[in-house]
């Protein structure tokens, strides 16, 4: 086989769950009493189910403290865990972590000080008593595959490296394994615009040539967009919704997936039902067309979902366009412009509603103007208050 071929491998995760149980001595005085407050037992995982196809890339997003670094360290095999992880359908339960063919980059790098960039890149050889020969000729391939400039680094301590340089070294030292499996943790977290955008481009460019199995974890739905096959949003250790990013925005598994996913995010207004009409905060009542009435008729409180590009402007004098949607009134709180789609988001409240709508940049907009939107019932994803759930 020729030394650019890389062995890939289908990863599963079956009702997997990881706890902790923080010491108390390494806790703050307001944590301590915090923990007295709630459980000591703290569920970083709870019963998570995972499939990430053989060459596949999915993009873990969720908010702080959700668990996907968590997750990826149970899946490289650094943390105790209950449940199953398999890959390619084998247990790995009793699988150390240096056997199991992993390819890790860290977001804050990880690279050894003391070492030049070839011997960050040579220790794996070292540690495994590799050959020379197989070594150097590894290093060789995984600098031509990292492109141009990279022998250079090659020749420099990490401490005279950039933030973007260190990052294409640490990407360098996972290649150089020929991966069975990529765990990458936020890796471009620490860097400016610019070097985001350029390192997000080489990680896509590697990951598309190789095919990788890849488990991508980060909050930032632009690189989870650019560099995933699909999008996994966690929440509280669980997987809430898998999908592509279009399917995700398009149907939202519940309450949660909505208001995290997009940019900007949804609209979230609840309401209630009561004999066929929706009643707002605001106390505007509005008639329920028969068959929305027939399928909210069991519901109390629901929750009305409207993508900020579905809301259109209208005139503040008009007639209310019952039968095709509803009108929203508010005062312009905050104006914010994105010159480079030549739009501005509006963000606008009406006593405890509040609203946010995408219009063209030539729309003269200003704190404290009075708005009026129209809502098509087209465009309206309905949730279940309580549970979260989506309503169909």
């Amino acid at each position: 086989a020729q030394a650019t071929e890389v062995a890939m491998a289908a990863i599963q995760l079956i009702k997997v769950t990881k706890t902790f149980r923080p010491e108390p001595t390494t806790l703050s005085r307001a944590a301590l009493r915090l923990l007295q407050e709630q459980p000591q037992e703290i569920r970083a995982l709870d019963r998570l189910d995972l499939y990430v196809p053989d060459g596949q890339t999915i993009a873990v997003v969720g908010p702080s403290g959700c668990g996907k670094s968590t997750l990826l360290r149970v899946v490289a095999g650094l943390t105790d865990y209950e449940g199953v992880v398999m890959y390619d359908g084998r247990d790995m339960r009793n699988v150390p972590s240096k056997e199991r063919r992993i390819g890790m980059v860290f977001q804050n790098y990880a690279l050894y000080p003391h070492f030049y960039g070839r011997g960050n890149l040579r220790f794996f050889f070292l540690v495994n008593r590799a050959p020379d020969a197989e070594a150097e000729a590894r290093i060789r391939l995984t600098a031509e595959i990292m492109g141009f400039g990279f022998k250079e680094l090659l020749k420099r301590k990490p401490g005279t490296l950039s933030g973007g340089q260190q990052q294409r070294l640490a990407i360098g030292r996972a290649i150089v394994r020929q991966p069975e499996l990529f765990l990458l943790d936020e890796p471009l977290s620490n860097l400016d615009a610019k070097l985001r955008v350029q390192t997000r481009l080489e990680i896509k460019r590697l990951l598309h040539k190789f095919a990788i199995t890849t488990l991508y974890v980060t909050h930032d739905q632009v690189e989870a967009q650019a560099l995933g096959d699909t999008i996994a949003v966690m929440h509280a250790g669980r997987i809430e919704q898998v999908g592509t990013y279009q399917d995700i925005i398009a149907h939202p598994a519940n309450l949660f997936v909505a208001g995290f996913l997009g940019l900007p995010p949804m609209n979230l207004i609840p309401a209630e039902v009561i004999k066929g009409h929706l009643v707002l905060r605001t106390g505007q009542r509005i008639p329920l067309p028969g068959q929305i009435a027939e399928v909210l008729h069991r519901t109390d409180s629901v929750t009305l979902g409207i993508r900020p590009d579905a809301i259109r402007l209208a005139p503040l004098e008009g007639v209310r366009e019952v039968s095709q949607g509803f009108d929203l009134r508010g005062t312009i709180d905050v104006v914010e412009p994105d010159f480079a789609r030549r739009t501005q988001i509006v963000y606008a409240s009406h006593g405890e509603v509040s609203f946010c709508v995408q219009v063209t940049a030539d729309q003269p907009m200003a704190q404290g103007y009075p708005i009026r939107v129209l809502i098509p019932w087209t465009a309206v994803h309905w949730f279940d208050t309580a549970s979260g759930s989506r309503l169909v």
